[in-house]
């Protein structure tokens, strides 16, 4: 069973401008298609797509008390009047009348001067909360400009500052700065791709080849999220994960096989003919490198989760573009150029480069299988080391504690949480289903709102009966940031001992909902399935690499280095974030956990790109030995042919990945650096020590297949035999 894919690139080779026109209208029909439909695609909502406990008491509130609408904490100051006097109700009476003003969506806005509840007022009576409730119905980022013209109506007042909190605010902010830092990680990954790619190429035009294969990778993907996002919605943070992941593996796969083309013509290839014979052997790797990440990616669709969904989804989409942009748009590209695609060189290259890079990675790799033991465990220990601190981590969420001082939300629960018992927006809810009117469950409720009572993370509880007398529920403010640790554990405390021991033997469903428990609902399911998603992504890999290679022995070695990069990467993510080790020199905050959804989604998008190098590299390994036989002489061939390049593409990866990092969130900054850190370490340690150790070691059982899998499809990576050059020369080499 043949993947042809060098006939698929002489295809496009011999019809470039049909090949090109129909991209560029693919191109340009899915810019269209973003600009109109993206916004309604995406949304800040994190759900489930099944029903965890808080799910169900959420569904259980709306069925009896009706839809609770969306809460917008106005928070109205004045550093000389208190609510006492006029001046302070005349304000707040202004800001009432903003919010109330028609045809907003605005349901209600409760005021102190209303209801004489004194948990609206701060202790020094010179701060007042006015909550606003809008409407569930449309997008919540329409609902940001009411809120704004709410606060510029208390910000009017001579002596007064109005702020705003809520889901609302948050979203604007979260978003907002999500799109900053998109921005500053898609220039910085742009510029430092060029430099490097020229470097490499040593060209500008074959520079900028691959960086158009990513923007076009992006583009498309970005549309087709689009589209998909009318049916099912999309979190807003898969546009980050198109752009990174658009620029990575769309440059680097361009990489691969642009040098692959130049080499072949190098050889003596007429252009055609180099096009199909880089087809049937870079382009084939990167089909089956591209492969690989897209089932490492679909483990995450497992998650019944719409983060865990959308982010899969993104990664998935630009991926299975920028390799089908690579096996067919860049072949007709290359077929337009020719050896133009060498124009605008930015210096010479001479024989000496040669001779100094082959050296070069001939040094270390003999070095390394000159004693492979030694490289084995000293390489190994380092990535054991690094992987150490791993056994500390927190998991949770960092919150709205965690965004930048700047932001209009952060100042905002600064003061809440300052001059109110916080947490008044998001409060805990406990409903009790049932009988709300017998003796056993209004005991059960008295026991319970006491209990929490003596809890300092909860304040004052309140309770509330439906119309018809069979449902209760208790709300009480969480006087913590919601996502914090000790809110979680006070929700697990109440789930798993007081509402149990309050409601013993009692005919009642009791559910324990809110925000928090939502969090907490997360982290129990990201928990649950992980070993899961662990089981599924290795044994696709195990099986695609299997088939790939004819080799038991080769997959079983690439799932354990992988594991070791992956695992040094969590190690050091502990140590920066979570320890505060280089946290200050790298510009990063240090928080009390690391991002729950952070280990699981490391480990997908980890695992497949670790996938590229080992398939590039393996497969030039495995081409000479098939010529050859020659186990260490394949080895040493296989990093000389690749060695720059691959350090090329994890130099640009690392530089995408980090252009991220130096956002302003902490949850990118922790993404961002996870994945440079583990590149960089497969693309060192794990390609130029453990690879070559390992395969000295076991010399021709690396190829090991068992006869009785004999009857595998035989979808060999290296290609097939390509037409005989005038010449033969070594390979031109990468300059980095």
């Amino acid at each position: 069973m043949a993947l042809n894919t060098g006939t698929l690139a002489r295809a496009s080779s011999r019809r470039p401008w049909l090949t090109i026109g129909l991209w560029v209208i693919l191109i340009a029909l899915s810019g269209f298609v973003s600009s109109r439909w993206l916004g309604d695609a995406l949304t800040s909502d994190i759900d489930f797509t099944n029903r965890p406990e808080a799910k169900r008491a959420a569904e259980l509130v709306e069925g009896r008390f009706g839809k609770q609408g969306i809460t917008e904490l106005i928070l109205l100051s004045s550093e000389s009047d208190t609510v006492d006097d006029a001046s302070f109700q005349e304000a707040v009476r202004a800001v009432q009348a903003e919010a109330m003003r028609g045809g907003r969506g605005v349901r209600g806005a409760l005021t102190f001067y209303d209801s004489q509840d004194p948990s609206l007022v701060s202790s020094d009576r010179r701060t007042t909360l006015i909550p606003v409730i809008f409407n569930e119905s449309g997008e919540i980022a329409d609902k940001y400009p009411v809120v704004q013209d709410i606060v510029a109506a208390g910000n009017e007042a001579d002596g007064f500052k109005a702020q705003a909190f809520g889901s609302i605010t948050l979203d604007h902010d979260f978003s907002k700065i999500a799109e900053e830092d998109l921005r500053k990680g898609e220039s910085f990954g742009v510029v430092i791709a060029l430099i490097v790619l020229v470097a490499v190429f040593g060209a500008i035009v074959a520079g900028v080849v691959p960086i158009a294969m990513g923007v076009a990778s992006i583009t498309v993907a970005t549309g087709i999220t689009a589209v998909v996002g009318q049916f099912f919605d999309f979190s807003f943070f898969v546009t980050n994960m198109i752009s990174m992941m658009g620029l990575a593996v769309g440059i680097d796969y361009s990489l691969f096989i642009v040098s692959r083309y130049r080499e072949e013509r190098h050889k003596g290839l007429e252009k055609l003919d180099a096009i199909a014979a880089s087809g049937a052997t870079a382009s084939r790797a990167v089909f089956f490198s591209g492969m690989t990440v897209v089932f490492a990616l679909a483990g995450m669709l497992i998650l019944p989760t719409t983060i865990f969904r959308s982010l899969a989804s993104g990664a998935i989409f630009v991926v299975l573009v920028a390799v089908l942009a690579s096996l067919t748009f860049l072949p007709a590209l290359l077929a337009l150029l020719g050896d133009r695609v060498n124009a605008l060189r930015v210096f010479r290259r001479k024989a000496s480069v040669a001779s100094d890079s082959h050296a070069f990675w001939d040094r270390i790799t003999h070095g390394v299988m000159g004693r492979p033991v030694i490289s084995l465990i000293v390489g190994a220990g380092l990535l054991l080391v690094a992987a150490f601190s791993y056994l500390d981590i927190d998991t949770g969420f960092s919150g709205v504690s965690t965004l930048p001082q700047s932001s209009a939300a952060r100042q905002a629960f600064d003061t809440l949480s300052r001059d109110f018992p916080g947490g008044l927006n998001s409060p805990v809810e406990i409903v009790v289903d049932g009988n709300v009117t017998s003796p056993e469950i209004k005991q059960g409720v008295d026991e319970l709102r006491s209990v929490m009572a003596s809890d300092e993370v909860f304040g004052p509880s309140r309770i509330e009966l439906s119309e018809g007398q069979d449902t209760a529920r208790i709300s009480a403010p969480v006087l913590a940031d919601p996502s914090s640790a000790a809110a979680t554990t006070a929700v697990e405390q109440l789930r798993e001992r007081h509402v149990p021991q309050a409601f013993a033997d009692v005919n009642a469903e009791v559910l324990v909902g809110g925000s928090t428990a939502f969090n907490k609902d997360f982290f129990d399911i990201t928990d649950r399935y992980t070993p899961i998603v662990f089981a599924f992504v290795l044994g696709l890999s195990f099986l695609l690499l299997t088939v790939v290679f004819r080799s038991l022995v080769v997959p079983i070695k690439a799932i354990i280095m992988n594991l070791l990069s992956v695992g040094a990467a969590y190690g050091l993510i502990v140590l920066v974030f979570q320890k505060g080790v280089g946290a200050d020199l790298f510009g990063f905050q240090q928080v009390e956990v690391i991002e729950a959804w952070l280990p699981l989604f490391l480990f997908s998008i980890l695992f497949g790109l670790s996938m590229d190098y080992h398939v590039f590299l393996l497969s030039r390994i495995r081409e000479h030995f098939d010529q050859t036989k020659d186990n260490t002489e394949s080895v040493a061939f296989g990093l000389r042919t690749t060695g720059g390049l691959i350090t090329g593409a994890a130099i640009i990866m690392v530089a995408v990945f980090g252009g991220f990092a130096a956002g302003d969130l902490v949850m990118l900054q922790q993404m961002g650096f996870g994945l440079a850190v583990a590149v960089l370490i497969d693309a060192t340690i794990v390609r130029s020590v453990l690879v070559p150790a390992t395969m000295k070691l076991l010399g021709d059982r690396n190829w090991y297949l068992p006869s009785w899998l004999s009857w595998l499809p035989d979808m060999s990576v290296e290609g097939v035999p390509q037409p005989q050059a005038a010449q033969a020369a070594e390979p031109e080499p990468a300059h980095a």
